[in-house]
């Protein structure tokens, strides 16, 4: 009953927006000094990393829940060494203490020839340690995807080109933390973790095959935009009930199904199936239904 009242709340109290993203309306460049760049009258942006720094931008908007999609096009070639993190997050971390909320996509460079590894990892109160890694079947690099987030009072769902990857339930009435009350940004960087992306930091980023550069496009968003009063969310479009399907929307019969197939062909890290680093026992989300 009590989920039922949140959610009737979360609907009231917040303008459900849609909106197909134009990178120079809904997004600022962070840093870089330039490696950081709109295009095509904002219609695509590009990060790019050399020895000196890498680059990154964020949402000019803050979403509390959404259905958020973008798609990329990452480091070609030899990447090792390199992250491209795309990822929600809560915007003031030095504030927060343990109670910092995150919703993580990481793309570890690798190889020229050598897949790359999709990293996935939720944050809930300042916790991480979720993490669930991937490789994907194509070649992120060759041209554009789209990586999903869907994040309402039920769960949040990772997805690939429409395919679900990974579901993170609402399990807060079994005493696991859910991120439903802060606001997060979307964010992107492109920056050298040579010292633990590829095997563990032992490869090196080639910095004669800089600048590395990843491209991203097509940003869509679904979601209830939080004001700077934090009280209401602004759209220019009005709500309805089609474009609040995503609140109540969870994996049916098929989305299931097709998790499954990701996971047994694509998962390599399953923080749930790693009994060594959990010699107490499991985390309670592994194990409750």
């Amino acid at each position: 009953m009590a989920s039922k009242i949140f959610l009737a709340l979360v609907i009231t109290t917040f303008v459900v927006v849609a909106s197909a993203g134009n990178f120079n309306q809904d997004f600022e460049i962070t840093w870089g000094d330039g490696r950081a760049k709109i295009l095509n009258n904002g219609n695509l942006l590009t990060l790019s990393l050399d020895k000196t720094s890498g680059s990154g931008f964020r949402s000019r908007n803050e979403y509390l829940f959404g259905k958020i999609d973008m798609q990329l096009k990452l480091v070609p070639g030899n990447s090792a060494g390199t992250v491209t993190a795309y990822y929600a997050s809560v915007t003031v971390l030095s504030s927060l203490g343990n109670t910092h909320d995150e919703i993580d996509f990481e793309f570890l460079g690798n190889l020229s020839g050598d897949p790359y590894i999709l990293h996935t990892n939720v944050f809930t109160q300042g916790k991480g340690g979720r993490e669930q890694q991937f490789y994907l079947w194509f070649d992120p690099t060759k041209d554009f995807h789209t990586y999903s987030i869907l994040w309402n009072p039920q769960s949040i769902i990772f997805s690939v080109d429409g395919t679900p990857i990974r579901e993170f339930k609402n399990l807060e009435s079994k005493g696991v933390p859910f991120p439903k009350n802060q606001a997060m940004r979307i964010y992107s960087s492109l920056w050298n973790a040579d010292d633990w992306a590829t095997r563990g930091g032992l490869v090196k980023t080639d910095w004669s095959k800089a600048p590395f550069t990843a491209s991203y496009r097509n940003f869509n968003a679904q979601a209830c935009v939080w004001t700077s009063s934090g009280s209401s969310c602004s759209s220019k479009t009005p709500s309805s009930s089609s474009n609040q399907a995503w609140l109540k929307q969870s994996l049916d019969a098929t989305g299931q199904a097709r998790i499954k197939w990701v996971q047994k062909n694509y998962m390599i890290y399953n923080y749930c199936a790693d009994t060594k680093r959990f010699p107490q026992g499991l985390p309670p989300e592994c194990t409750l239904a």
